[in-house]
């Protein structure tokens, strides 16, 4: 398409998706009844005459290369792409987006829940004291104990073939799927060569495999050191064009209009997915219901042995993508998805309206939106290997960008609690109120409970006893350490599904693991009031070790 001359008005009068959709695209009129149109592909008879019915002309093919022309639309249509990629969800369903951190029915019910509490503290302050206090232990111990039943349920689980290798045998690459691998990347340029090399090890047919490198307009070192690896013909560079906010979500909406795969899967960076992993996603939703919009991969670190913080950041995965993420799906509640090794088919998810570009955990909460539209989100037993945080500064810009995003999915989905239970049920709703909101307040209540422990000795059994009585002090103290215990017990369970039994023991070290959470909370809280949709980026390549 290089060298011909475009009328660019004629091109933005229509659908830009639809282009993409259907191969083709008008290039400009050539007289008063024809128009002259590129094609990726040969037209077809239905083909001529639709585009001839939609531009009220004459058409005149000329061929193209498919990507050359995906280049052009995206250029031609920039403007609107960046547009709809951060606010198509909000323009359409402005409740379900987190553009606006809190809604002003929100605002109300905070600022009157502050006064009241301040009142019933005049009035009330032992009473009161007494209410929060072992509210907070309660709500503790009862987000533990959630996350503790559901991952004795996805221990059923845990040696069960859900894909089996003769399944996996039997697929012709004429019958597979076009499939789609999306890979935002930002200033990421040393570990371009290694992206290359991981994605390029998938096993599914090259020529029904696109791999989409999105890359920020600004980020030329991360296209030059992509170009200079010399990546395969399936892997293409998309610049995503300029716009606020600036966000992993957002790209991931400029590479859906893009897309042309029937199926679609995000990975980072730094991922290697275990190389039948697409193949077994085709066959677990051939296998699934019409309902089953995505299906989650496990996730797993390479780096596990480099350092303590490795091995609890490898314990806390092993628990919650064997175990928690199966006891979810077993029990038919919400499945927040993780970042990554996320398999969706690509039209439904475009009816979700794709990511919420302004939620820094997208994936979260795609995943509540999905249980709230009656979708189904499911797993699958393949795993992808990571690089786990090696650096505790990294591992709390990180983990503040998580419980931020959940701080935010929860604040959205509150906006219309009663349409959310209608939805997906009072059950489900609970589990979301325990898992989404519940994660947040138990790593915010981490630090206060950890320094009245430790204080504890120290402080006179009068002085105590002026603020709660003993009995229930003694109750918040065994609601700690019950929690505390249960914790490490499903951390140790993590190691078993990934036969890492040497780092059982390293689940001791939870409750210094969780100050760190209870660190990264407190930045992630002031974070929601003075920059909501900041974008916390993550650093990748610090590992010493080799994938």
């Amino acid at each position: 398409m290089e060298g011909e001359a475009l009328d660019e008005e004629l091109i933005r009068s229509f659908s830009g998706q639809s282009f993409v959709d259907e191969g083709w695209m008008p290039l400009r009129r050539l007289d008063a009844v024809t128009v002259l149109a590129a094609v990726a592909v040969a037209p077809s008879p239905e083909l001529t005459a639709h585009a001839e019915r939609l531009l009220a002309a004459r058409v005149e093919w000329v061929a193209t290369e498919t990507w050359a022309m995906r280049r052009t639309l995206l250029r031609v249509f920039s403007h609107a792409v960046a547009h709809d990629a951060a606010n198509q969800l909000y323009e359409r369903e402005p409740m379900l987006s987190a553009r606006r951190v809190v809604t002003r029915s929100q605002l109300v019910v905070l600022l009157v829940a502050v006064a009241v509490l301040i009142g019933c503290l005049a009035l009330w302050p032992r009473a009161t004291l007494l209410v929060v206090i072992g509210g907070s232990s309660l709500a503790f111990l009862f987000a533990i104990l959630f996350k503790y039943v559901l991952s004795m349920v996805g221990a059923r689980y845990d040696h069960v073939e859900r894909v089996g290798r003769r399944q996996i045998e039997q697929l012709r690459d004429e019958d597979l799927p076009v499939y789609t691998v999306l890979v935002p990347v930002f200033r990421e340029a040393n570990i371009v060569a290694q992206l290359i090399g991981n994605l390029g090890g998938l096993d599914y047919p090259a020529h029904k495999l696109e791999v989409l490198i999105l890359t920020e307009e600004e980020d030329d070192e991360t296209r030059a050191a992509v170009a200079a690896s010399d990546p395969p013909p399936n892997f293409h560079v998309v610049v995503v064009p300029r716009g606020y906010p600036q966000t992993k979500p957002r790209a991931c909406n400029v590479g859906l209009f893009v897309a042309s795969g029937e199926l679609l899967v995000i990975y980072d960076a730094e991922d290697t997915p275990e190389p039948d992993q697409l193949k077994k996603a085709v066959v677990a939703f051939r296998n699934g219901s019409r309902s089953l919009v995505c299906l989650q991969a496990a996730l797993s670190f390479f780096n596990d042995e480099e350092n303590a913080l490795t091995r609890m950041f490898t314990l806390e995965y092993g628990f919650w993508f064997y175990y928690m993420l199966p006891g979810l799906e077993a029990t038919r509640l919400p499945i927040p998805l993780g970042g990554t090794s996320n398999h969706f088919r690509t039209q439904m998810l475009r009816e979700l309206g794709g990511w919420d570009p302004y939620n820094v955990t997208e994936d979260a909460d795609l995943g509540i939106r999905a249980s709230a539209r009656g979708y189904r989100v499911g797993v699958i037993d393949s795993t992808t290997m990571e690089e786990a945080n090696t650096s505790i500064p990294n591992f709390v810009r990180q983990r503040s960008r998580w419980i931020k995003g959940y701080m935010q999915t929860t604040l959205v989905h509150a906006r219309r609690p009663r349409a959310l239970i209608r939805q997906i049920g009072v059950v489900p709703f609970l589990g979301f109120v325990l898992l989404i909101a519940g994660t947040p307040v138990t790593f915010l209540a981490v630090l206060p409970s950890y320094v009245l422990v430790a204080a504890s000795p120290f402080i006179p059994g009068e002085l105590v006893e002026t603020v709660v009585p003993t009995w229930a002090a003694w109750i918040m103290l065994f609601n700690f350490l019950i929690g505390n215990a249960i914790m490490v017990y499903v951390n140790m369970l993590g190691p078993f599904s990934q036969k890492r039994l040497r780092l059982v023991l390293w689940a001791l070290l939870n409750p210094a693991y969780w100050i760190l959470h209870s660190i990264a909370a407190y930045k992630a809280l002031w974070q929601l009031i003075t920059k909501p949709h900041y974008w916390e980026k993550t650093d990748h390549g610090l590992t010493a070790q080799q994938n």
